[in-house]
């Protein structure tokens, strides 16, 4: 049989003490209720729906203090009161004038039995009449370590605080205490976590930036790491650098991310400066954030091709380095709402620490380009030193000759384009260096470009230079001749032979100043005075379309005629005299006199190949000769004279019989050039070679036997 368990009969307790029965037992609630919560506006409700079962009001309210600012603010737990006339949770009261500050204050119960009845507070009670309230009651919330505020509750009627009710709320009162105390001990906590959270994002973040900014020189390596550094702390959908430009004002997108959309912008964008957030963010100084409809405002084209791919916000970040605001860091993203001032707090001393490295590596970035043209003009120097020059000085006293230095003397200080033009052999290249030599330029190099010694299709990289791998074979980056005259002069000879598809862009650096590399779209600026020389007639190559009559124009702003020799009779024995002493020095002889026929013989004749051709046969005669008289081989130059060779015409001396034979000097270049060939057997380059033999370089002279049509006979 199985055994029953007998409840015990229920008992009905007395109302008073069933009243106080449900009192202790809302009590253990509302502990409970602080055991469990640790949000205020959930503990509230909470409490409040746990107290209407025990006791009677019509609204329930905490009034906090605000230590920070002094002031009481409301929170509402429960209210059957008109919302219209009520105030809102959140509002604010000041100390005086307000029975929660007094309650504050004193530490005492502030009781109302009927508001139409009490004068205390007029402006408080006549809010509270507003909303049909009559009664009601204020209790301080204390804890043994702090005031907190206090807490009301009241009735629509009068009369309707009791005794026992307010002793029960000031019971409840004491505990909600400490539950407000652990919950604002909690969200301090919470808040603190939460900025110690932030902090320690910021300095990961700096740490992070800060190892990137040292392993990088680079601009863009160092771009890449900062991407992927913020990436990992700020939503975004872009980044980029923008870097102002001192020179022109405006503002250069150096560096760009847009996963997925990368393709949609140039390598290197040029925007005005007012047109773009980031250009108002360097003009203030300050961070900027724009979104929606503000971004409309501006016209660049990033911000509209952003704005065509759904980006809603732009943060503008200025870097700004010992006072000077240089660019900004941008981020944009697809969400409106993307940046808070939060991230701005945590980007400006990243956009501090990205100035610095940002300045070092444009800085490391212009040492580099420095570096490379000081490597390129020393190489181009220790060739100049190790270049034969035909003389070392103008030699000469004809009047033609001190015609033409005048003009020099003229032209130099103006820094005008001087075309100078002349046989092959008269110096012209000398008649250039003496115009770098005279003019402010001095102090900087002087570069020289034969265009007909290098082929059309090598001759842009020579002048323009390269990037690496603008072309097959560009294995590393070209500074030009233009880059390395920068501040000095350039000197073009033989510019005739500049082929005529690379004539525009010589015609736009000598307006412009301005050029790009091959392979690169960036502009580069430089200051060269250009002095061109060319033995051909310019204008006749214009008329034949073979010359840009514009580029002819540019060049001949002041043209200047060298003389050639058979124009300066008089100056030969100068010459002569002074190569005889240059080459006794350097081959140890002990040459001092020209007999007086061999003086006349050298006098007389045409020279074709001008001061080169003489400046060679001097050096050979001064070779030949074993003492003290210079040995000239005069029969040579009968025999060139006399057009011995193949029926050749005779080549005139000046003043000689034969003058009439000038008209026909390229017939007589050609034939003193066929002459060397066949001395040489066709052998044109080396030291026993054809060019070597009339003073020239090899390009020279295949460049003028191409002019005059001489090929090797098969």
């Amino acid at each position: 049989m199985a055994d029953h368990v007998i409840s015990p009969p229920e008992v009905a307790l007395p109302a008073p003490f069933e009243h106080s029965r449900r009192q202790l037992e809302a009590l253990l609630e509302v502990s409970e209720a602080i055991a469990q919560q640790r949000d205020l506006p959930a503990l509230f409700h909470d409490l409040a729906e746990r107290l209407h079962s025990v006791v009677e009001f019509d609204f329930l309210t905490l009034v906090l203090h605000d230590p920070v600012r002094n002031v009481m603010r409301l929170h509402i737990l429960e209210s059957r009161l008109d919302s219209h006339h009520s105030k809102p949770t959140g509002s604010e009261t000041p100390m005086e004038g307000h029975p929660s500050g007094w309650v504050w204050q004193t530490q005492q119960p502030f009781v109302v039995t009927d508001i139409h009845e009490d004068d205390r507070y007029p402006e408080f009670m006549s809010r509270l009449r507003e909303v049909n309230v009559r009664s009601l009651a204020i209790l301080p919330l204390t804890t043994a370590q702090r005031r907190l505020g206090a807490m009301g509750f009241g009735h629509m009627v009068a009369q309707g605080i009791t005794a026992a009710g307010l002793q029960f709320m000031q019971r409840v009162a004491s505990q909600v205490a400490v539950a407000v105390d652990n919950a604002l001990n909690y969200e301090a906590s919470q808040a603190y976590q939460l900025q110690l959270a932030r902090e320690r994002d910021r300095l990961r973040v700096l740490l992070e930036i800060n190892n990137v900014l040292v392993n990088s020189r680079e601009l863009p390596e160092l771009f890449r790491g900062i991407v992927s550094t913020l990436q990992r702390v700020i939503h975004h959908d872009y980044t980029s650098l923008a870097l102002l430009d001192r020179v022109t004002g405006l503002l250069k997108i150096y560096a760009l991310d847009f996963p997925g959309r990368q393709n949609i912008f140039k390598q290197e964008i040029t925007i005005p400066r007012e047109d773009s957030p980031a250009g108002h963010a360097i003009t203030s100084g300050e961070p900027l954030i724009a979104s929606g409809a503000e971004l409309d405002r501006y016209s660049s084209e990033v911000v509209r091709k952003l704005r065509d791919e759904g980006l809603q916000a732009v943060c503008c970040i200025p870097l700004i380095n010992h006072g000077r605001t240089f660019g900004t860091l941008n981020l944009a993203s697809r969400r409106l709402d993307a940046f808070t001032r939060e991230d701005i707090e945590l980007l400006q001393p990243v956009g501090a620490q990205i100035a610095i490295a940002v300045e070092n590596a444009l800085a490391f970035k212009e040492i580099d380009a420095l570096k490379d043209k000081l490597a390129e003009e020393k190489l181009y120097l220790e060739e100049e030193i190790r270049t034969e020059f035909n003389f070392e000085e103008i030699i000469g006293d004809s009047a033609s000759l001190k015609r033409a230095l005048a003009q020099v003397e003229l032209v130099a200080p103006a820094g005008t384009a001087v075309l100078v033009l002349g046989d092959t052999g008269t110096g012209k290249e000398l008649i250039a260096r003496a115009i770098h030599n005279l003019s402010p330029r001095r102090e900087r190099t002087f570069v020289k470009v034969n265009c007909a010694a290098i082929p059309g299709g090598l001759l842009e990289s020579e002048l323009f230079g390269h990037e690496r791998g603008a072309f097959t074979g560009a294995i590393s980056q070209k500074i030009g001749r233009f880059e390395l005259a920068d501040g000095g002069t350039l000197f073009l000879d033989e510019v005739g032979d500049i082929p005529l598809e690379l004539q525009p862009k010589l015609l736009r650096v000598l307006q412009e100043q301005e050029f790009e590399r091959l392979g690169s779209n960036r502009t580069q600026r430089v200051d060269v005075r250009i002095v061109a020389a060319t033995h051909q007639d310019l204008s006749k190559l214009v008329a034949e379309r073979a010359f840009r009559s514009d580029l002819y124009y540019r060049l001949n702003v002041f043209p200047i005629h060298v003389p050639a020799l058979h124009e300066r009779p008089e100056d030969v024995p100068l010459l002569v005299r002074y190569f005889v002493q240059k080459f006794s020095r350097r081959l140890n002889k002990t040459v001092e006199y020209v007999p007086t026929e061999a003086m006349d013989a050298l006098s007389k004749y045409g020279w074709p190949g001008n001061i080169r051709e003489l400046e060679n046969l001097i050096e050979r005669a001064v070779l030949l000769s074993p003492g003290r008289e210079l040995r000239v081989p005069v029969s040579e130059l009968k025999a060139v004279s006399d057009g011995a060779m193949d029926g050749a015409p005779s080549l005139s001396f000046a003043g000689g019989a034969a003058a009439d034979s000038i008209a026909t000097l390229e017939d007589a270049d050609r034939q003193h050039i066929l002459r060397a060939l066949r001395k040489t057997e066709w052998r044109i380059a080396g030291p026993k070679g054809a060019a070597a033999l009339l003073g020239m370089k090899r390009t020279t002279l295949q460049a003028r036997m191409r002019k005059l049509d001489i090929r090797r006979p098969v």
